[in-house]
């Protein structure tokens, strides 16, 4: 699908991965929805992009907020064609610990924001694209989530982070499978250790070890490398039901 001249909802859309997303799709000539909890961050994201960007403050884990994103890039821009989903969040915590087991309502708000708000924004953005004008290859949309390695080597402390992205992993076939018929397609990326605000507060001693366990190249991924591949998956029409890693070959140890 041609990123040029389409709408792309993109939830965390204010920082990190999203915000990278969302300015190498803009300058490409797609339109753009940050859907994002911070009004902020947006605010700084909207000035620099200028024209063909809106901004909807919205918390994943609340279905109108959902509901209003892909409304509001119908009703500014007349379509949603592509969705990128990069909101998310995680808290270290193990299974058991000294003084108990693990939060049960800390991993429910974990899934809640990681999986079910992935889910949400899917379910609600593919409902109206099934509505579009097919393509040449009789695209209506495109999907992108974003998981994470955890998904598959978490680190002690990952339980309900590892349980929520590996879920978006779980369901990434099965989504495309049930969306084939409306000429939709879905993948996620899986990314390992990115050079986002979140890693701003890891120690050099934690930022060396991780660029030590990453084969090749020996650093941080960078934001706008996930945004190439989000690019890729939505120009390429073969790309559909895969989780791809984009990690420079890092496995996590268990701790």
């Amino acid at each position: 699908m041609e990123i040029k001249g389409k709408t792309a909802i993109i939830t965390g859309g204010a920082s990190g991965l999203g915000k990278a997303t969302a300015q190498r799709f803009h300058r490409m000539g797609a339109k753009i929805i940050i859907a994002d909890m911070n009004p902020l961050n947006a605010s700084v994201v909207l000035e620099e992009l200028g024209s063909n960007v809106e901004f909807v403050e919205v918390n994943v884990t609340d279905t109108e907020q959902v509901t209003a994103a892909v409304d509001t890039a119908i009703e500014k821009f007349g379509s949603v064609d592509i969705v990128v989903n990069c909101a998310g969040t995680g808290m270290a915590m193990k299974t058991v610990g000294k003084d108990g087991p693990h939060d049960l309502n800390v991993f429910k708000q974990i899934v809640d924001i990681n999986l079910i708000g992935t889910f949400d924004m899917i379910r609600q953005a593919a409902f109206k694209m099934q509505d579009n004008e097919p393509n040449e290859e009789s695209e209506r949309g495109v999907i992108v989530n974003c998981s994470s390695v955890a998904a598959f080597d978490g680190q002690m402390g990952q339980v309900s982070y590892s349980a929520s992205k590996g879920a978006v992993v779980a369901m990434t076939l099965t989504v495309a499978r049930d969306l084939g018929r409306s000429g939709i397609r879905c993948c996620t990326i899986t990314p390992g250790t990115f050079d986002t605000p979140l890693m701003s507060f890891v120690s050099d001693e934690v930022r060396d070890q991780m660029h030590d366990l990453t084969p090749f190249p020996k650093r941080y991924g960078k934001p706008d490398e996930f945004a190439m591949l989000a690019q890729q998956i939505v120009e390429n029409p073969f790309l559909n039901g895969e989780t791809i890693r984009l990690d420079g070959a890092l496995r996590m140890p268990p701790r």
